[in-house]
Parts: structure tokens; C-alpha cells; sequence
């Protein structure tokens, strides 16, 4: 499986830093984003589940056959993990922002230990 076709859109990559940590169902997943953006970010239904279609189908994130307990959990969810590939792809998009940002300080467009050009964190 190869990259999905052109970049990965910010959601695709949020879900990618999700299950960096742990395997997830969706709704976990949507928690996860929520809380790591602190609340910043909130992605719909909709939108998450299309992402991790094309995740999937780009080999980034695998569906998991392991589940917790049935007693801790409703049978309908599906669980997904981070695969190599996609592993290496969120590397690579954490470095493109990264280069991204340093740009930005370079410009002075923003300070370094600031998230914005008027002070304030964003």
C-alpha cells in the first residue's frame, strides 16, 4: 500500500498522532483530538470516518482484531492501530511543519515561544 494520493489533510494527520499512543475506536479517536487540541479542534462524525477510510485504504492505520473485554465494550466498535507506513508518514509531516514554523520565525511572522504574531497563544 502506498500514501494516499496527494498530502494528508490536518484531520488525517490528528488521527494519525491519536493512535500514535494507543489503538482506538473512532469516537475515542474524536475524544483524543479534542483533548490534545484543548478543544481547539473538534472533528465531526462525518469527517473522521472518511479519514480513516482513506487511512485504511492507504495502508496508514490497520483495523485491529484485538478488543477489550466485551463486558467494557459495545461489539459494533472498530478498533484501529498505526501501522508502519503511517507512522512514517506522520514523521514526515510533523517535520514538514515543522520546517513550516521555523519559516515562519525566520519571517517574523512569529516569536519563538509565542503561537502568534500579537502575543497571545492560539
Amino acid at each position: 500500500m502506498t500514501q494516499p494520493q496527494g498530502s494528508i489533510t490536518p484531520t488525517m494527520f490528528q488521527v494519525l498522532m491519536s493512535l500514535r499512543d494507543a489503538e482506538r475506536h473512532g469516537y475515542s479517536i474524536m475524544r483524543d483530538i479534542e483533548e490534545q487540541t484543548d478543544g481547539a479542534v473538534r472533528v465531526g462524525a462525518a469527517t473522521l470516518y472518511r479519514s480513516i477510510k482513506k487511512l485504511v485504504d492507504g495502508g496508514l492505520i490497520a483495523e485491529t482484531d484485538e478488543r477489550p473485554d466485551p463486558e467494557l465494550d459495545d461489539e459494533r466498535r472498530r478498533y484501529y492501530r498505526l501501522t508502519s507506513l503511517g507512522e512514517r508518514v506522520a514523521r514526515e509531516e510533523a517535520e514538514r511543519l515543522a520546517k513550516l514554523v521555523e519559516m515562519a520565525y525566520r519571517k517574523s511572522l512569529i516569536g519563538r515561544g509565542r503561537l502568534s504574531p500579537q502575543g497571545g497563544k492560539s
